[in-house]
């Protein structure tokens, strides 16, 4: 069910202009959590993949929400790395549209048990401003922002220049020379900060209330197994992942998200 939100956040007064209107699905526990931003490329490199995937379950574990866009790639990863429960996604279309299609599993598991938000009133299809519109409340909500991996003219710049703007902490991994241009001006402009160490930044947020191990599963799968040899190992831990939009299957083989 689509529901409208009728009480004052202050996270968004960092935004040039307070959402007019604010729609929800989901648990809105979750907006009184710490919380960081994650967005990033849309293909990110398999270093990016797994760095990813570990902050977000690693931050998740010290009762930190993670916010992202819901998209393909980085946002994907870090909703999934977090566990739909503890992951916001904002969406640049109406929260009656699953969009992107290969995430709709992932997005309804968020709608159920995590949160969905978007500005945009039933039956709107998503836009290349409406996306803008969605990377700055992504931007808002966050207590500090990490740009996995970026281009110079992508999106996630854009997403820099909101965290700028609004004097947010940028975080971004670091990269080698002429991959992830876009974070690499960033620390080159010392704009950003680059994580090294994953437990070290993950520390800031208090002491994880479970151990973070490293998963075999994502790790098996980022060799782009056969479905077959990943059932074999895995069993239903292969369609659970696939459901929640972790990995797809093309052509007999699994792909990481």
């Amino acid at each position: 069910m689509i529901s409208k939100i009728d009480f004052h956040i202050n996270a968004l007064e960092s935004m040039k202009k307070y959402p007019k209107e604010l729609f929800y699905k989901g648990n809105l526990e979750l907006l009184k959590r710490p919380k960081v931003t994650i967005v990033g490329t849309r293909k990110p490199s398999n270093y990016t993949k797994e760095m990813v995937y570990q902050i977000s379950k690693a931050l998740a574990s010290r009762g930190v929400c993670i916010v992202s866009g819901g998209a393909m790639g980085v946002d994907a990863l870090a909703h999934s790395g977090a566990g739909v429960d503890n992951t916001i996604c904002v969406l640049g279309n109406s929260l009656d549209i699953y969009y992107p299609a290969v995430n709709k599993n992932l997005l309804m598991q968020i709608s159920q048990q995590g949160l969905l938000l978007s500005q945009f009133p039933a039956t709107f299809k998503a836009t290349p401003w409406s996306f803008v519109v969605r990377n700055e409340l992504v931007v808002a909500l966050g207590d500090i922002v990490i740009i996995a991996e970026a281009s110079m003219d992508s999106g996630s710049m854009r997403s820099a220049d909101f965290a700028l703007a609004m004097k947010k902490k940028l975080f971004v991994l670091p990269h080698r020379l002429n991959e992830s241009s876009g974070t690499n001006m960033l620390l080159k402009s010392s704009l950003a900060t680059p994580i090294y160490d994953i437990e070290e930044f993950s520390s800031h947020f208090g002491v994880a209330t479970q151990s973070v191990e490293r998963d075999e599963f994502y790790y098996f799968c980022q060799k782009s197994p056969t479905l077959d040899s990943a059932i074999e190992k895995f069993g239903s831990r292969v369609y659970e992942a696939e459901l929640e939009g972790v990995i797809s299957v093309e052509n007999g083989l699994i792909r990481l998200a």
